[in-house]
């Protein structure tokens, strides 16, 4: 129990006596994935358990901490102080700036002094640790968290408050954030790559150098083509290319140079006193933006246990924000230059994970402008987004609902629209479909009428721009019917967007739509028999595989199936909270052998490294949504496999792809080694039983609670007809309890068995007196299994 006295939660005597030493490590407890999918613990992030432990009087605790601190400099300092998860707990503002107040009252000068030592200290350890990994830890920084105010108040004399705050700066930028986006924007270890190559296409310096840092030393086509009719001669743009080619920079790079040049003819800020200062700045906020979900995710892990505590750290960013004294001649200077602060660029996409990864991309070649950039997607909280558009970012990235909405409620940054410099909409031929994002239409509307700038440039990108369906004969024997060929297409899209003068059009796409890279192959089943050939493909060819279904019902089955199975799969769709579909994405980054389970959710943009296989469980609608699909693997000319499972009901859809991609060849069918296709059945089979059990006790329980509640809280009795399934005995309960616990055994014994036995033949000494043995440790990748079946036809044909 905690007492509260005078303003702030202190503990009983006696539960100050004992404090706790860590000896051992914590150590993380399993968690079964299905849980996150059926969204009934959607909240929890990870378990974890220290059994290592002494029990030592809290002083003592106290002391050593202290001796160490003592010891250690500046920056070690803000290091240390980073890895613990400290998070604003901001729902308890009015507390904390009550609570701040009484501080200030009582001891006037204290506080001022901690306000000016520990104002951007303690928000940098804030945002340092929404940066750092989700280890959890969470129980030892609640202890050490409670003793932090009181060693700042001690350890910062008066005249070390400028050194303190000089040193801090480099330490926020050395820190990268964790997404996964970071190993593609990280893939050169030359950290001063050669960009000559990029000064021909009018690159602003700060760009140049930034792009030095990545290692991108030479532009890609789309990049070589965009640019220079972008940058010199201030053309919208309509660009089509293949997946994987680089096209977010291709807008990235004009946007910036955009918002430079108007930076430039404005003056609108005093951006020349120190670059170092406002890339940190620049650094500072995007995080606080980029790492929403981590920051909740912590939050949410620590804040039964210690809101209090967290309170009681963060008053010192809350007496910031209220101390007149100290920020009175900044925040005349901010209010002022805030008026001058439009919205100058704003990027659009289908997805909000296209929207994160975009963001990630555009900070990362923007990392010396000091430009600012605020992220706007459904599924975090509007309020948060709110107050990041309070900071006046000059660049928005959005998906068209979020941004709708804040529109409709006409906050401040989104009510002139009539400056916006830049606008991109990324997927563009999915952003215009009919039936889908009428937000854009209204946006759209706005944009080109009460809120047009004539000088206003828009990018238009996706590799399926140019892609034309065959128009059905019956179609055009209608009386107004028209053939729909590349150029009425972009006219069409160009109406809808709102370009009105000639842009510059660049299609390098193949008339295959899909990269040369890609190998393509199929497998025709039966659709009770998919589940064997999917299982069949990840046990034999291990590795980065993504498995795309068309419903989220199927990906919910496939998980559950998969789960049983000992596969670890990661679920994404449209129905999982967001912080989870944004962990999943990472987990799925940061293994090298990894199933992704996902809707077409994910089909569009997101640039995963090194995805090896995607798997097309049921075959895509359109051929748009195949070749976004195959998209996710051969990137960057690396290669890839795409294997579509061809059931009776996916005849016709694979048809239209195939006629709508003009594929010359027809596509090869995949080799199945059919010896082990028994054993697999069998496996499957008793995981589909279990799975079936499972499914539907679960789904009986939910149904029969919720009726049980709702009587309770109606005071009337249920009939036994009402509830889901016979209300069972006991004995019957038991029986199939024991029949559920047998199968799973069976299935642990099956799992252990090896599936894929290689015999041993027996070899004689030859005349030289070598034994010659098989090559038994080789395993041959799904690529290389479908180049040696190409080279065997080819070679049977000649």
């Amino acid at each position: 129990m905690k007492v509260r006295k005078g303003g702030r939660f202190r503990s009983p005597f006696k539960l100050k006596r004992k404090g706790i030493e860590v000896v051992g490590e914590w150590k993380t407890v399993p968690i079964d994935p299905n849980l996150f999918a059926e969204e009934e613990f959607r909240d929890i992030v990870c378990l974890e358990e220290l059994t290592e432990y002494k029990l030592v009087s809290s002083s003592k605790v106290g002391k050593v901490k202290e001796k160490k601190r003592k010891a250690e400099n500046a920056s070690e300092e803000g290091n240390e102080e980073a890895e613990e998860p400290v998070v604003p707990p901001k729902k308890k503002k009015k507390n904390k700036d009550l609570r701040s107040q009484t501080d200030k009252g009582s001891t006037p000068n204290a506080a001022e002094i901690d306000v000016l030592v520990d104002k951007d200290a303690k928000c940098n350890e804030i945002i340092e640790e929404a940066n750092c990994e989700y280890r959890g830890h969470v129980a030892e920084s609640m202890s050490s968290r409670r003793d932090t105010p009181k060693k700042k108040k001690k350890k910062v004399p008066k005249n070390k408050a400028s050194q303190a705050q000089e040193a801090l700066p480099p330490v926020v930028t050395s820190k990268k954030v964790k997404n996964w986006t970071t190993e593609v924007l990280s893939t050169s270890t030359d950290q001063k790559a050669d960009v000559s190559a990029w000064k021909d296409l009018f690159v602003p310096e700060p760009v140049l150098q930034a792009l030095s840092y990545l290692g991108f030393s030479a532009p890609t086509p789309i990049q070589a083509l965009a640019l220079p009719s972008a940058i010199r001669d201030n053309m919208d743009v309509l660009g089509a290319a293949e997946t994987g080619s680089g096209k977010t920079l291709a807008f990235a790079i004009p946007m910036i140079h955009s918002v430079l040049q108007w930076q430039k003819s404005n003056n609108s800020t005093t951006r020349n006193d120190s670059v170092s200062k406002e890339s940190y700045q620049h650094h500072d906020e995007t995080r606080w933006e980029n790492e929403d979900e981590a920051e909740k995710l912590t939050h949410q892990q620590g804040e039964d246990s210690g809101d209090e505590d967290d309170a009681s750290f963060t008053t010192g960013c809350v007496k910031v924000l209220e101390n007149v004294e100290f920020d009175s001649d900044d925040k005349t200077h901010t209010v002022d230059s805030d008026k001058k602060r439009p919205l100058l660029g704003l990027v659009l996409t289908p997805t909000r994970e296209l929207a994160v990864q975009v963001k990630h991309h555009i900070d990362a070649v923007a990392k010396f402008t000091g430009i600012k950039t605020a992220i706007l997607v459904g599924g975090m909280a509007a309020q948060k987004q709110e107050r990041v558009l309070n900071r006046k970012p000059e660049i928005v990235i959005a998906t068209p609902g979020r941004l709708w909405e804040l529109v409709k409620e006409r906050h401040p940054h989104l009510s002139n629209l009539r400056q916006l410099r830049c606008l991109v909409i990324d997927e563009a031929d999915r952003m215009v479909e009919k039936g889908h994002f009428l937000e854009l239409s209204q946006l759209l509307e706005i944009l080109n009428d009460s809120q047009y700038n004539p000088r206003r440039q828009t990018f238009v990108f996706s590799a399926t721009l140019t892609l034309v369906h065959q128009t059905p004969t019956r179609v055009l024997k209608k009386k107004n019917a028209k053939k729909m060929d590349k150029k009425t297409k972009l006219e069409l899209l160009m109406e809808k967007v709102g370009i009105k003068g000639k842009p510059k059009v660049i299609d390098l796409t193949r008339k295959e739509a899909t990269v040369e890279t890609l190998t393509e192959t199929r497998i025709h089943c039966n659709t009770n028999e998919k589940d064997y050939y999917l299982y069949y493909f990840l046990l034999q060819y291990p590795g980065r595989t993504m498995v795309f279904a068309n419903s989220i019902d199927c990906v919910k089955r496939l998980s559950s199936l998969l789960t049983i199975l000992n596969c670890d799969p990661l679920p994404l769709h449209a129905n999982m909270h967001q912080k989870q579909r944004l962990k999943n994405l990472e987990r799925f980054a940061e293994r090298e052998s990894c199933v992704l389970l996902t809707t077409d959710v994910a089909a569009r943009g997101l640039d995963i490294p090194n995805v090896q296989h995607v798997i097309h469980y049921q075959v895509p609608r359109t051929s748009e949504l195949y070749v976004h699909r195959s998209g996710r693997t051969a990137r960057a000319a690396s290669q890839g496999l795409s294997l579509l499972l061809i059931g009776p009901e996916d005849l016709i859809n694979f048809r239209k792809i195939y006629k709508t991609l003009e594929k010359s060849e027809e596509l090869p069918f995949f080799p199945v080694d059919a010896k082990c296709m028994t054993s697999i059945k069998e496996r499957m089979n008793l995981a589909r039983q279990i799975e079936k059990a499972e499914f539907f006790n679960s789904r009986a329980k939910q149904h029969n609670s919720w009726l049980q509640q709702a009587a309770e809280a109606l005071e009337i009795d249920l009939d036994d007809d009402m509830l889901m399934g016979k209300k069972a005995s006991e004995q019957e309960e038991s029986q199939k309890q024991k029949m559920l616990k047998g199968m799973k055994k069976q299935l642990k014994h099956m799992l252990s068995q090896p599936l894929f036995k290689i015999l041993m033949k027996t070899k004689y000494p030859t005349q030289s007196g070598k034994l010659l043995l098989p090559q038994t440790s080789e395993s041959i990748s799904a690529l290389g299994v479908m180049s040696k079946k190409q080279a065997k036809k080819k070679k049977s044909i000649k």
